[in-house]
Order: C-alpha cells, then structure tokens, then sequence
C-alpha cells in the first residue's frame, strides 16, 4: 500500500508535466490574411504575382482563386507556407468548374499541384494584410 502510494507521489508532477507540454506541432504556426501566388498562363508564357486576401474570390484570367487558410512558419524556423486554396474555371455560358481544391505548400509545389492545361498556381508565402494596401490584384513581374 505504501509502495503504490510512493510511486504515484514520486511520478505525479513528471505526469503532469507531460500534460501540460504542447505536443500539437502547429503550436508555432502563424496564420495569414493574404496568399501570395505566381500564376503561369502556359501559352503566353506570362508570370504574375497574386495577392489573395482570405475568402475573397480573386480572378487570374479564366480562373477564380479562394483563398481559406493561410498558414506560415515563425521567422525563427526554416520558412514554409501552407494554404489552402479553392480554384475554380469559369467558363461564358457553363457553371464554373473546380479544378483545384486542397493545399498547397510553398517550399514543394509539385506535391499538391492544380492540374490545369492552360495556367499554373503555386503558393510563395503567406503574410498578413497591410492597412491602407489593396490586395487582389495581379502584378506584372518577370520572375524566373
């Protein structure tokens, strides 16, 4: 009796303190208000840089972007970029079509790409929207 009553003293506060440590790993995630997206309209060979703020639809040609999380990496960690995004074709005369709806991650973009026989999507970071800045809007950018 007095042995059982030894070991729960002596292991208590080692069980409570395994309780109490963050086991979740996105403990350190910060989440975003705005995607930042380079587009690629493969037959004109033209890259943009996108700006998508979180459930706003933003157009890029033939194609409406959704943005529904945004989530970054603290600066003190390796840099990643996860969100998830809706992307759907619109089409004059048809219902619009979704052809991408997952996440997608910065740091791999071929390990959940949107299949599309015309554009590409790919997330570069996330970041939280500035006060006073528009958001939405493509940029021309020559970026390699």
């Amino acid at each position: 009796m007095w042995r059982a009553i030894f070991l729960i003293v002596a292991f208590y506060p080692a069980l409570a303190l395994s309780e109490a440590a963050p086991t979740d790993k996105s403990a350190g995630r910060v989440s975003g208000t705005v995607a930042v997206l380079n587009t690629l309209d493969k037959i004109t060979a033209r890259i943009s840089r996108l700006e998508a703020p979180l459930d706003t639809p933003v157009r890029f040609e033939a194609l409406e972007i959704t943005l529904r999380a945004c989530i970054a990496t603290p600066p003190e960690e390796a840099p990643e970029s996860t969100a998830f995004l809706e992307i759907r074709e619109l089409k004059p005369g048809a219902e619009p079509a979704v052809v991408f709806s997952g996440w997608m991650f910065a740091s791999s973009p071929a390990v959940s790409a949107m299949e599309h026989a015309v554009y590409d999507v790919w997330v570069i970071a996330c970041k939280t929207a500035s006060p006073g800045k528009s958001s939405g809007k493509a940029k021309k950018s020559a970026v390699p």
